[in-house]
Order: C-alpha cells, then sequence, then structure tokens
C-alpha cells in the first residue's frame, strides 16, 4: 500500500435531521442510531455521484504519492452505485487522470464488500502479472441515491464517500498484502436487493433498496471463525495485529468482535460516528483514518474484514 486518500461530499448531516424525519412518520429511531453508532454523516448534492466522488479520490491519492496517470497500470473501480454500465467507470476515471494506453481497466461489484474484495484481486494479480507494477482501486457508492427514506436501516445509516488507495510493487523484504479469506452464505440473497425485480423490469423506473430487516449479529460467529483461520494460516495471533479496519455498518458488530478477541480499544479505528456508512470504501476510510493520525504506522500489520449484501464476507492481512 503506496498511499490511500479518500473523499467526502462537503454536505454534512446529523442524526437530528433524521430523528425529526422518522418522527413525522411515527417512528422513534433514537436507539437505532445509537446502535448502529451514528452522529454525523456525509451527502451528495445534486451535483455528485459515485463517479465524481471517485474521480476526486483518485486525483487525491496520486497527488500524496506524487505519481501521475501515466505511472497507473491498473485501475479497479469498486461500487453498487455505479453512474454508468456502459462504458464502465475506471474508463472515466483513466480519462480524468491522463492515464497510459496500456492501462487495464476494470468495474467491479461485491457490494458492501467490494473494496476489500478488489484490493484482494488487485494484489494477487500484480504478483502472477510482470507487467502491473502499480494499481489504483477505487472505492465510492452514492447510497444516498438508492436509501428509502421510509426505513431507517438505510436511509439514516447509509452515507457517501470514496476511497482510492495505490498498490505498488516493492523488493521490500515482508510488507505488503499477506492473505484473504471469504465466508458466502447465499440463502440471505432476498435481504438486501436493488433493483428489486432485477433491471429487465426496471430500467426507467425509480426505485429503492429493499432492506429486508434481519439481525446482523448471525455473521459475526463466522466473522470470527475466518478471522482466526487466516491468522493462523499465517502462523500469526490476534495479539500481531495492530490494527482492525473493520466494516463501518453497525458499531454492536464492531464490539461484538472486539470482545470475541479481547481486542485494545486503541486497535479498533472507528469512523462510522463521524462517516456514517459508506458501504464499499469503510474499511479504507477507516485506513486513511489510521494513517493520518499515527495510529498505523508502516510495518505494521492490519486486519480487514467487511461484509457485502448476500451475505459475502471478506477478511485480509495486509503489512503496511
Amino acid at each position: 500500500i503506496k498511499k490511500v486518500a479518500i473523499y467526502h461530499p462537503e454536505n454534512l448531516v446529523t442524526n437530528e435531521f433524521y430523528l425529526e424525519h422518522f418522527k413525522e412518520q411515527g417512528e422513534d429511531v433514537t436507539n437505532f442510531l445509537t446502535s448502529m453508532g451514528r452522529n454525523e454523516r456525509y451527502i451528495i448534492d445534486n451535483n455528485e455521484n459515485s463517479l465524481t466522488m471517485g474521480i476526486e479520490a483518485a486525483k487525491r491519492v496520486l497527488e500524496k504519492a506524487q505519481l501521475t496517470g501515466k505511472d497507473i497500470d491498473m485501475i479497479v473501480f469498486s461500487t453498487q452505485v455505479p453512474e454508468h454500465t456502459l462504458p464502465t467507470n475506471a474508463m472515466f476515471v483513466h480519462h480524468e487522470i491522463g492515464a497510459s494506453n496500456h492501462t487495464m481497466l476494470l468495474d467491479s461489484n461485491a457490494n458492501c464488500a467490494g473494496m476489500t474484495v478488489a484490493v484482494d484481486n488487485a494484489s494477487r494479480y500484480m504478483m502472477a502479472n510482470r507487467r502491473i507494477n502499480r494499481a489504483l482501486v477505487i472505492g465510492s457508492d452514492a447510497n444516498s441515491l438508492i436509501s428509502n427514506p421510509e426505513q431507517a436501516f438505510t436511509y439514516a445509516n447509509f452515507s457517501d464517500a470514496a476511497a482510492a488507495i495505490i498498490l505498488e510493487k516493492t523488493e521490500e523484504a515482508e510488507t505488503g498484502f499477506i492473505d484473504a479469506v471469504y465466508e458466502v452464505d447465499s440463502a440471505n440473497r432476498n435481504n438486501i436487493i436493488y433493483p428489486k425485480e432485477g433491471f429487465s423490469q426496471t430500467i426507467g423506473k425509480k426505485e429503492h433498496i429493499v432492506f429486508t430487516p434481519f439481525d446482523g449479529a448471525m455473521a459475526i460467529p463466522a466473522a470470527c471463525e475466518m478471522i482466526e483461520n487466516l491468522l493462523k494460516d499465517n502462523g500469526l495471533t490476534i495479539e500481531d495485529v495492530n490494527s482492525f479496519c473493520l466494516s463501518q455498518f453497525a458499531l454492536s458488530n464492531i464490539l461484538k468482535i472486539q470482545d470475541h478477541f479481547d481486542i485494545p480499544e486503541e486497535k479498533i479505528v472507528y469512523v462510522g460516528d463521524r462517516y456514517g456508512y459508506t458501504s464499499t470504501s469503510s474499511p479504507f476510510v477507516c485506513l486513511n483514518e489510521g494513517i493520518e493520525t499515527g495510529r498505523i504506522k508502516r510495518g505494521d500489520i492490519v486486519l480487514f474484514w467487511t461484509i457485502g449484501a448476500g451475505h459475502e464476507m471478506v477478511a485480509m492481512l495486509f503489512k503496511y
């Protein structure tokens, strides 16, 4: 990981807006917002979307790394709210950063797990392809575009942001990507769905995400097991991990993982109170926060864990 950067809209929305919004519908969402760990979040205006946010994050990370688009060999754009399906969103990023003609372009979607999956996939591909020395991975979701104003689970919880990361091949010993593992239970595939009837039936119609309430804590035992297996497979223990960048979907879930492993507070990077749930980018918004505040330093082992609709969970280890 050479550099990471984030972008969020300027439009800051606090809990008070959502408390009043749902009060008018006869619903008190105070306990819900507390359980999810929310306080503030950023929401796009009419001129922004997943692509504009992703482009801005890409420009910021290139500036941080003192690189140009010509230095990038691969661009991966992870989103569950794409601005375009034809051409790829990565194509627009390629143009905006002035990337070269040899650059590999790819859009990917693993929902909220998306950017973590994309970093895993890009890392493994770079190891196998001698032509790819630097990859730009972007995760960006304008979740407010599909959130349901009648449902707190999406409207008061999800928010908008983008993260961008540059992966670079290096000769430096014992640093970089370590490993990643997955856990999938497709029995839950209909709990979170958009569009409900599929694009073949709904293109041209305004649709909101369908989010059937379920106990998200059901995934925690499997999450803990996959983290244990990942560490064991790589000769590590939970104590060897310096920082945890976990899904910011629900504070209650983070606390359950923390309690299970008895993780010290200072090792948990939490930003969900200030950024809301940014979905695909959320573990990397955490990474940026950890680096910017000095909590994550070169040589630290960072564990990423997140979950996408369906569900698909991924746990990934990186030595930063």
